[in-house]
């Protein structure tokens, strides 16, 4: 409750938003990586607070929006066949693959279990050990030491029936990514706070440097949010191109040294695909060698499936900041919460989300009056 009060003070807010109008001379474009900013900055109605002059730009940090269709329908595949216990978080049993999503599967006999760590998914092969039980890892830098260490406890416990689905992707080139892109506008980034939480700061000098860019680790919070908005500015009316570390509380340079050694051992690093978006060179992660028994994708033999993404959907797009999701011409009519064309608008901290649930205006004029 303290942070809820304290990082919600809309005093302290209207001071920031002061110093942040102050500070602002030129247009500027910021992208905030992660979409539970995202989340945050529309559900307050930060960008609308904002000077006309800076625009937010919703970047592609949400790990259910970036999980590729083919690995959706990898999933898929996995969780029909008879014998396997297909386990996931919730926001994944809707996220659509080519035909169907996980919750259908479940509908049709397929036993598929909403978990809420991974390790309850290690406890349901203990128990049922005549059974596959998966386990879908999805996720960025935040979620997948627990992912890591699940399966370092199946291998030292000698639990064989336990196996994971891996679609862990990293931040870093993913900003690569987007700054080498010829359409790109984006000219400083909000870096994610629960991302740096594990990894540190390290990896962002390098990028901010070469790409001239400025980078201000956020925290979440309304005041999170503005503090590192106003860092930004200052940064880029000054000419700067660091990286500084707004969310202190939560986020040290080093980054937490237990869970790094433990990805290091479970996992290597990996060309990974990205939802809308293409392969992405070194983007992800796979499981080590060591580790490689329990891959999903080999023991079900689901490496070589292939699909094509929607062509209607414009999520790629979405996730790159090249457009705002009620841009899309299927927003709020083809594509709702209730019947998703993409991850966009099923995730929780997908954008298309957030602008249905906060931004009805922004639908087409016949949906909003509808």
């Amino acid at each position: 409750m303290k942070y809820l009060d304290e990082f919600s003070n809309p005093e302290l807010a209207r001071r920031l938003l002061e110093r942040i109008r102050s500070a602002t001379s030129r247009r500027w474009a910021i992208m905030e990586v992660c979409g539970g900013q995202t989340h945050s900055i529309i559900r307050h109605g930060i960008d609308q607070l904002l000077p006309d002059r800076i625009e937010m730009i919703h970047g592609p940090g949400c790990p259910v929006c970036v999980t590729p269709l083919e690995v959706i329908d990898k999933a898929l595949e996995i969780a029909a066949q008879p014998g396997v216990i297909f386990c996931s978080f919730g926001d994944m049993l809707r996220v659509p693959g080519s035909h169907k999503d996980l919750f259908r599967i479940k509908s049709e006999g397929g036993d598929v279990r909403v978990v809420y760590s991974p390790l309850d998914a290690l406890q349901v092969a203990k128990a049922n050990p005549d059974r596959q039980v998966v386990f879908f890892g999805i996720g960025f830098e935040t979620t997948a030491p627990a992912n890591a260490m699940t399966v370092y406890q199946a291998k030292r416990l000698g639990i064989p029936n336990f196996s994971l689905l891996v679609s862990h992707v990293l931040v870093p080139p993913a900003i690569a990514a987007i700054m080498e892109s010829p359409d790109c506008r984006v000219q400083a980034f909000l870096a994610a706070g629960h991302v740096c939480t594990v990894m540190g700061t390290g990896e962002y000098p390098p990028l901010a440097e070469k790409y001239r860019v400025p980078m201000v680790v956020t925290g979440f919070e309304p005041l999170d949010i503005l503090e590192g908005i106003r860092r930004t500015v200052e940064q880029l009316e000054a000419g700067r191109h660091e990286v500084e570390n707004a969310y202190p509380r939560a986020v040290a340079a080093e980054g937490n040294p237990a869970a790094k050694a433990m990805l290091e051992d479970v996992f290597e690093v990996t060309d990974r695909a990205w939802r809308g978006i293409g392969v992405i060179p070194r983007s992800g992660w796979r499981l080590s060698d060591e580790y490689r028994e329990y891959d999903a994708e080999h023991r079900f033999r689901v490496g070589d499936l292939h699909t094509a993404e929607s062509s209607v959907c414009r999520s790629g797009e979405v996730l790159q900041g090249l457009i705002k999701p009620h841009e899309c011409s299927a927003f709020g009519t083809l594509c709702t919460p209730r019947n998703p064309l993409g991850a966009t608008m099923v995730s929780s901290e997908g954008a298309c989300a957030a602008y249905y649930l906060y931004r009805r205006l922004d639908l087409p004029a016949e949906v909003a009056h509808a």
